[in-house]
Parts: C-alpha cells; sequence; structure tokens
C-alpha cells in the first residue's frame, strides 16, 4: 500500500500475531506417582501442566522469557484417573503492553475406550522480560476468526476486572 502524499512510501499493516502463532499442545499420561488415595490426579500436577504450557505459549508470542504474573481463574470440572491421557492447549487470548492472557484447557482421554471429557480451564497472565530481567514489550495478538476474536474480548474483560482487583488490593494493602 502506499502513502497519497508520497506514491514511494510504503505503509505498513497492523503489527501483532495470530493466536495460532502461540498455540501449543502439550499430552501426559496420568502416573501413580501423579495421583492422590482416590487414585485420581492431584491439582497441583493440572496446576503445573498448565503453567507450563502457558509459559510456552507466552514465550512463543513474545520470543522472550516469561514469568507467571497471575492465575485468574482454574475451573476442575472432572476428576482425571491414573493411566488417562491429559491433553493441555494453550494459546495467547489478548497482549497488551508487557504482559499477556493466556487461555488454558485440559481435556482427559481414557486411553481405553477413547472417551475424552474436559477436565479444566485456566487463564494465567504471563509477563514479558528483556535481558535485565525488566518486563519489555511485546507485540500485540490479532485475532482473526470469530473463536478468537471471542476469546480476546473475553479476555478484554478479565482485563478489567482483574486491574480493578489490584485497584482496590493497592489501597486495602496500601
Amino acid at each position: 500500500m502506499t502513502n497519497s502524499s508520497n506514491p514511494n512510501a510504503t505503509i505498513k499493516g497492523p503489527s501483532g500475531k495470530s493466536p495460532r502463532d502461540s498455540t501449543v499442545t502439550m499430552t501426559e499420561i496420568v502416573l501413580p506417582s501423579h495421583a492422590n488415595a482416590l487414585g485420581t490426579i492431584f491439582g497441583g500436577k493440572i496446576m503445573e501442566w498448565i503453567d507450563i504450557a502457558g509459559a510456552i505459549a507466552a514465550g512463543r508470542h513474545a520470543r522472550r522469557i516469561v514469568v507467571t504474573a497471575s492465575i485468574d481463574a482454574l475451573h476442575f470440572v472432572a476428576p482425571v484417573k491414573v493411566g488417562h491421557i491429559v491433553h493441555i492447549r494453550a494459546s495467547v487470548n489478548w497482549a497488551g503492553r508487557t504482559s499477556m492472557e493466556v487461555g488454558v484447557r485440559v481435556d482427559s482421554e481414557n486411553q481405553v475406550t477413547g472417551e475424552s471429557h474436559h477436565t479444566a480451564t485456566a487463564y494465567l497472565t504471563f509477563v514479558a522480560l528483556d535481558e535485565h530481567g525488566r518486563p519489555t514489550q511485546v507485540q500485540p495478538i490479532l485475532p482473526s476468526t470469530p473463536e478468537e476474536k471471542r476469546r480476546f474480548e473475553s479476555a478484554q474483560k478479565r482485563r478489567e476486572s482483574r486491574m480493578r482487583l489490584a485497584e482496590e488490593l493497592k489501597k486495602e494493602h496500601g
């Protein structure tokens, strides 16, 4: 595209990345060492896998080292038994100046029957760091599909809620 006042000048389109550029899929098997006395996985193990998948997705987007700033929500929907396969899918829903929201969905699969169940959903915020360990700028997210746009808009609402909570906590503990 050219600038009308200077036909030789090039105007760059919007810079940013698609959520597809950051998508991560991890697969794990639930071993006896991951299980509690009920024979189901410890919630903390699922949380660990969620954090790892989220960090990989955020790092792919930022092309930087990232750190977990918060976990907005983590909802366990169904238990996962020993021997089941766990699929963890993560991608960046929204990006601000230095932070990114990553949505993570966890599904479990009974490898004998092939039956699959939604197990957990989580939203995490990661911050990109420069070589000195300070927050650094990241590219925006450019959602294109209806699902990506829905996730982007929902992430903006969650961010507004996080910011209100941070202000309240600052006033309370100031």
